[in-house]
């Protein structure tokens, strides 16, 4: 037999009386997720039961639901079967909102160094436990394209930010995803001011690229973390001696 679905007391809501109010509808929405009134799946009242619940108009109304499907906590579905279902917002959205914050923040290549120092050593015993067969393909695809661009003289800053956002994958945590995409604007700014110190170091940081995934291979967490903390440290260095310049 069909189990009983879960009933959940249907949330109210208040009137709006204040300036913007298409944002204070927001506010109230986010609240009932917040607290487990509202739930991914869920679908809200229909335009006019909205607005005599907020006591607003339908223009209202809509946009604030344009600005909780830009939040990606909406799905505006149309039909017989349509309406406004309330959705999680994906790891790609949660990383662009992210990056754009963190881009207006203005944080400095040292900052950068400094987080990544902390944030990159702290997921390699995720990076060692989860990683598959595919990911150290993948990872070791990075390294010999590198490794082949370095000899053309065309090496970026784009690869090596390609690699480590790409170990941060491999530890198949959506939120260590998300955080790491996040930050690729102030990694690749960091790694460019690196290069800019020392740009014939290419070629170093290739070679611990390959030995950090070979001891993944190995479950050799302190090795990897030798070498990470070698690496990130050296471009550490190379900023610090640049700022200081």
């Amino acid at each position: 037999m069909p189990q009983p679905t879960e009933r959940r007391a249907t949330p109210q809501f208040s009137r709006v009386i204040i300036g913007r109010t298409s944002y204070a509808i927001v506010d109230q929405i986010k609240q009932f997720i917040e607290d487990g009134s509202l739930k991914a799946g869920d679908r809200l009242s229909n335009e006019r039961d909205l607005c005599q619940q907020f006591g607003v108009s339908r223009v209202t109304v809509r946009e604030a639901l344009r600005i909780l499907e830009a939040n990606g906590l909406v799905e505006v579905r149309v039909g017989s079967q349509g309406g406004s279902f309330l959705t999680s917002p994906s790891a790609e959205l949660v990383s662009e909102n992210l990056a754009h914050l963190l881009m207006l923040s203005h944080i400095t290549a040292t900052a950068a160094t400094e987080a990544r120092q902390v944030f990159e050593l702290a997921i390699l015993p995720l990076v060692m436990q989860h990683a598959t067969e595919v990911d150290i393909e993948a990872l070791r695809a990075i390294v010999e394209e590198s490794a082949e661009l370095e000899q053309e003289g065309d090496y970026s800053t784009d690869m090596s930010a390609a690699f480590h956002v790409r170990l941060a994958g491999c530890t198949h945590n959506s939120a260590i995803e998300a955080l790491m995409k996040s930050f690729y604007g102030p990694l690749l700014t960091s790694l460019m001011q690196a290069k800019a110190a020392a740009p014939t170091m290419g070629i170093r940081g290739i070679e611990e690229h390959g030995a950090i995934v070979d001891a993944i291979v190995k479950h050799d967490l302190d090795r990897a973390r030798l070498i990470m903390t070698k690496h990130l440290g050296r471009t550490a260095e190379r900023i610090a001696s640049l700022e200081g310049a």
